[in-house]
Order: C-alpha cells, then structure tokens, then sequence
C-alpha cells in the first residue's frame, strides 16, 4: 500500500490544490474536463481503471490513503472547471446489480465490532459489470458487444459473498471490493467471527444440496498472526501435510469444542461444529504459503495481493463452485453439489419429511466395482486373471519410417489442442448409476454402460493413424476389455462386434450433464471476458489466443482452474491409494466416496479419445495429411506454414469442413498448442520421442524430457 506521501506527490504531478467529495458524475466531469483518462488517474493514485470507473458509477469508494488524495485532487479540479451554472447537481446513479455470489452491499453499515473499516475496497473485477457496459461496450472496446445476462436476486443469507483473504493487518478483503477488519487473534476466534459477522457463504447449487461453507483464505503473514508455522515440512507427500495433533493451534481448536475433519489441519482444513437443528456451522480454510493453491492449477495467484486474490477467487465461487481443496477435489464436489445424492420427501400418512435417493445421481453408499475395471491393487481384483479396462488418453507417435518426403520437407509442425476435450466428452454421456451385472455372451448394445470383452485383433487400420481401441495407439493384440464408446465406434468403422462376457449397468443416465453445463459456460464466459468470443472469425480467434493471457492474468488464472477442474475431477473419479505404507488389496478412504466411479472415468476418456480418432480420420480423408504424434487432447501434424490455416481442410465456401478439426472457443473445438520447425520434430521421432508432448515447450522441454 503506497504512502499518502507518495499518493499526494503523484497527485501533485496532475494538479496543485486541496479537499470535499463530490457526487460520482461529478467526479467524472471534472476529470474530463482537466483532459485526464482513467486510465492516467489511476497510475497517478496507484490504483487500477477498473477502480476508478467504479469510483465514476457510484459502485464503490475510494478508502483511505487514496480518499485524501483524491479529494485533493477533485478538489483543485472544481476550482479550475466549475460547473455551468445552468447545469442541475447530477444525480448518484444507483449502484449496479451484482451477479450470484457477489451479494455484498455497496457500503457496510456501521455495527458489530469488527466492522469498523467497512468499505468498498479499489478492486477490479471483470465479473462485476453493470448490464449497460456489458451489453453496450465504449467506443475504445475491442471486444464485441454481448448481451447482458439477468442477474439472480441477492441472497440476504450472505451479504459478503463466498469467501474472503485474510492478511496480516487483520484486514479481510472479500469479493466485489468489500474490505473488513478482522479482531481475530486465533484459529476458533477466526471461524466464529466468520460465522458471525462476516455473513459468508454461497446458495446451493440445486435446490436438493447445501450451501456452500464460508472459505477463508489466510495470506502467510495472517497465518503467522493466527500461530501458524509459515511452512509445514517433513512430509514426503504434498497431499500428507498437516499440523501435528499436539500442536498449540490444533489444541485450541479442541479446547474451543470446534472439530475437524480426518484430513486434519493441513492446506484445506475444515473446522465445524455438528449441525444442530439442521443448521451447518463450519469453516473452510485455505492456507496460501502450505501451497494450498496448486501453481499449475492457479498459476501466479499466490504472489497476487489480497484483495486480486479475493477477486480471482470470487470468479471462480461463482462461475464454478466455491473451491473446497484442490481444483480435481472441487471437480468432483461440483459433481455432488449439481446431483446430490439425497432430496426430502413428505411421508403423506404421517406429514413428515424424510431424506431419500435423488434420481439420477449416485446416492449415498459406495459401490465396488466390477473386477475388470478396478486398479489391480482394488480388493475386487485381487485373485481376479481376467484382464482389466484400458481406456485412457492417447500416447502415441508415428513410426519415422512411415513419413513422407513431402511431409519431410514441409517447413512447420503445428499442434492443436482441443478446448477441455473431457468436458466436450462428458456432454450428453449416457453412464452407469446401479451396480455391475455379470453376462456371458451378451449382444452388444451402444446404448448400455458398461465393460465388454471382446477381440477386436483382427481389425486392421491404417499404421498412419494411431489405433482407436488402444491409449498405445498399437493394433490390439487379442481379447481385452473395451468400455462401451469404443466398441460402438468399431461398429460405426462397420467392424463386427461380439462380445465374449460383459459387467453392465441397469440404471443408467446423463450424470455429468449439469456439471458439463456449468463448467462448458464458465469456461466459455472467462476466455470472451479475455477477449475471446464465439464470434470471432478464425483468424481473428488465433490473434485473441495469442494475447488472452496478458489482457488479465487474474481472468486467465481463473480460465486455467477452470480446465484443471475438468481435468481433475475426471480423474478423482478414480482416485489411486497414496502413501508408501500402502499394501494391495487394502481399502483406502476414496473407495468410501459414492463419487468413486472407475466406470464413469472411462466412460469419459473412451470418448474423447473416440472423438479425437474420428476428426483425424476424417481430416486424412478430406486432405491426405496424418498426425505425427497425439498426446492426449493434443495432435501434431506437418504444414507448409506457421499456422493451423495452412493446413486444416475448409469447404469451397471458406467454411470448416464437418467432422475435421475446427478452430474455436467450444468444448471440442481446437486451439494451437504450439509451432516448431518439423526438423526438430523429425529428430524426436527418430529418438522414439512424442513431438505432441514436447511441441509447446520446444527444445527446453526436450532437454528435461531426455
């Protein structure tokens, strides 16, 4: 935080003068007037535009030491431009509404001790757009016009949004600006003035599930002042790190009657109370220097300040979830939190309302399942000699021999990348939400979920496209366990399909529809607030790509938890065991989850990589070309040019031709991953090296893989 020293000689570079703070329009005639841009105002106040926009619409305040110095500044301003006498005051606009999960008020009353430093702090925030701005953009917008959603009504159970970053001085930012103080000096102090005073939290994702808890995120220097060790060591494992059960701080929370949960006191700790009168007391907390925010998942976030912390967050709570741990842990939460397990119903002899299955979800037990699709270490599998279900992502590269001198010669190797391809696999999947059933020489049927066992080594595909029914790529090699997508594929190449034994499911439904849903529009509204709209024709979504990252980098922080989620929660769907003491055939604790679904994960996988198979064979078809390698949802292929248009296939019309690669913004469509010489690809599939996994790196990342 600058000085008011500092701010006022900054100030003084614009203006000299002195103070009394006029009404927001006010504000920005006279900085029109003086012929100074908000975004100048804001260097000079060592704020933000964004900040300064808000401070002209009347959505929020300045606080001091930037009040003084703007009310100098204003000041001097009124003294130069007065205001034609003709003219009537201008009115204080109303504050704009604020979307779900940003509920907080635009000034906090006076009231509980604690609240004394109220106030709207100078935080940008993209998610916080007045409907005119996002529906009428200003002349200088480089970003189409798009239309304004209806925003929800605040929820008056939490005035302060989902959550909140607690630093050092005891000052806890929240989302849309908020600032408070915060009087706790321990651990229980924090969780019950959170409970409180603050008024944090989020409604409930479906009318059937729960409110999400209140998160706290702890800066290290508000970790330190709450008795915290600023570094947990002496864990060999990332995910172990937690405070011994003696410690001072774990103690307190004891003698406080607060608990917490098996997982202990470690990055993502949770402390509660038993509900009592169906009424939830609990805390989430997120210590930032314990690494509880992945840097690959949230990168650069941990170095931001509180308060873009907070923001970064906040877009997040309200796009996807309130985060509960991990992005793969909150994946799956979001999972439980868009069908949950149970609803109420009404006994109508009795008038009274019991917990039941919710349809279409998972319920609330556990479920084994079958042999061939549990890991080998699984108790199910112990003994078992049947085989066991391979459906994982694509890691293959084509033999060297089988390049042509044509593709040899050709300058570039250009990798595309499909956008959130499990995302794209999950829409509309048909999985399995009853148990195993055991069958013997059943007929095969697409539309049943399930695992099959059947040969499929006599089908022979061409070697320059890797094999559809193996992650390897390789042609199989006899009888082996399919999940269904990749066996209906083999019927729709028009191969015979007749499966040896089967585990298939009864009940069945689109469980992942909702979450697909969710994620698909809050991956897509973050990359258009990055400037990257459907609209955009191809050329111009490959310029907005290459620039997306820098427009914001707490917006791409958020696009890029947004596609770990996705990443992660699929494969928390089978969580292995962890830990070096760990022997097989044990049970560990994901196996209590009902959301541990081995089935569901190669459900998705078997897709995507269906769907990958089917746009290289149809753009080999269309044009001839074929990929150097693939790794998982990224495809390399040989061009005469730099970029993804000199070699992907359009119609006579200049339109993407069907079933091909695409460019664009959509779950499924493509992206570049990254450009080398095809000399450097040429060498690294001589060394029987993937150029898919090493294309957007280049040489640095070859260097680390050797």
């Amino acid at each position: 935080m600058p000085s008011q020293e500092e701010l006022f000689e900054a100030v003084d570079a614009l203006l000299e003068g002195e103070p009394r703070l006029p009404s927001p329009a006010e504000r920005a005639r006279l900085r029109e007037a003086a012929g100074v841009t908000q975004a100048r105002l804001a260097a000079a106040l060592k704020s933000t535009p964004q900040t300064v926009k808000n401070w002209e619409n009347g959505r929020s305040e300045p606080r001091p030491p930037r009040l003084q110095a703007y009310l100098r500044l204003l000041d001097g301003w009124a003294e130069r431009y007065p205001a034609p006498a003709a003219s009537a005051p201008a009115p204080v606009p109303a504050p704009a509404p604020v979307p779900e999960a940003f509920t907080g008020p635009v000034e906090q009353p006076s009231g509980p001790a604690g609240h004394s430093k109220a106030a709207i702090a100078a935080a940008p925030d993209p998610v916080m757009k007045a409907p005119v701005e996002a529906a009428k953009p200003s002349a200088t917008s480089r970003r189409p016009a798009r239309k304004a959603a209806a925003q929800p009504a605040a929820d008056p159970r939490f005035p302060h949004g989902p959550l909140a970053v607690l630093d050092g001085d005891g000052t806890a930012y929240g989302v849309n600006g908020i600032v408070l103080d915060c009087p706790a000096t321990t651990i229980p102090q924090l969780v019950e003035w959170t409970l409180a005073e603050f008024g944090l939290g989020a409604p409930r994702l479906n009318r059937n599930g729960k409110d999400s808890d209140p998160l706290i995120v702890l800066t290290a220097a508000a970790a330190v002042k709450l008795g915290l060790p600023e570094r947990l060591e002496g864990h060999e494992q990332r995910r172990s790190l937690r405070l011994e059960d003696d410690h001072p701080v774990v103690k307190q929370i004891a003698k406080a009657k607060w608990k917490l949960t098996q997982r202990g006191f470690g990055p993502w700790a949770r402390i509660y109370r038993p509900a009592q009168a169906g009424q939830r007391q609990c805390v989430q907390l997120a210590i930032l220097p314990w690494d509880a925010l992945d840097a690959r998942s949230w990168p650069g976030v941990t170095g931001m300040e509180p308060a873009d912390i907070a923001r970064v967050l906040g877009t997040y709570a309200a796009r996807v979830i309130t985060p509960r741990g991990s992005t793969a842990t909150s994946g799956l939460e979001l999972m439980t939190a868009l069908r949950p397990p149970t609803r109420a119903v009404k006994n109508e002899t009795t008038g009274e309302w019991a917990s039941a299955y919710n349809p279409g979800s998972l319920g609330t037990e556990p479920m084994d399942p079958a042999p061939p699709e549990a890991p080998q270490e699984h108790p199910v599998a112990q003994g078992w000699t049947g085989g066991f279900l391979d459906e994982e992502a694509y890691q293959w590269v084509r033999e060297v021999e089988l390049l042509t001198d044509e593709e040899c010669l050709r300058p570039y190797a250009v990798g595309l990348d499909i956008n959130t391809a499990f995302l794209a696999a999950s829409a509309r999947l048909v999985v399995g939400l009853s148990g195993p059933d055991h069958f013997h020489r059943p007929t095969f049927n697409k539309k049943i979920p399930g695992s099959w066992l059947v040969d499929l080594s006599h089908i022979e595909l061409d070697p320059r496209l890797p094999s559809p029914f193996t992650p390897s790529g390789r042609r199989p090699e006899g009888p082996a366990w399919y999940q269904t997508h990749t066996l209906a594929y083999a019927q729709e190449l028009g191969y015979d399909v007749a499966p040896i034994e089967a585990y298939l499911r009864r009940e069945t439904g689109a469980y992942l529809d909702p979450w697909h849903d969710r994620l698909k529009t809050a991956y897509l509204d973050t990359l258009a607030d990055l400037g990257v709209t459907a609209d955009l024709d191809d050329r111009q979504f490959l310029a907005a790509m290459e620039q997306h990252k820098q427009v914001d980098p707490g917006l791409a922080a958020v696009l890029a938890a947004i596609k770990a989620t996705v990443k992660g929660g699929v494969g928390k769907l089978r969580e292995r065991p962890q830990g070096r003491h760990y022997r097989d055939g044990e049970r560990w604790p994901a196996l209590e989850r009902p959301t541990w679904r081995p089935d569901i994960r190669a459900a998705v996988i078997s897709k995507a990589r269906v769907n990958m198979h089917r746009k290289m064979a149809n753009t080999a078809k269309a044009t001839g070309q074929y990929p150097l390698g693939v790794l998982s949802d990224c495809v390399v292929y040989a061009s005469p040019g730099p970029s993804p248009l000199d070699f992907l296939p359009y119609t006579t019309s200049g339109k993407p031709l069907p079933g091909a690669f695409r460019l664009g913004t959509t779950p499924g469509l493509a992206k570049v991953e990254g450009v080398q010489e095809m000399a450097w690809a040429v060498d690294l599939m001589e060394k029987g090296l993937n150029p898919a996994r090493h294309i957007k790196g280049g040489d640095a990342v070859l260097e680390e893989g050797e």
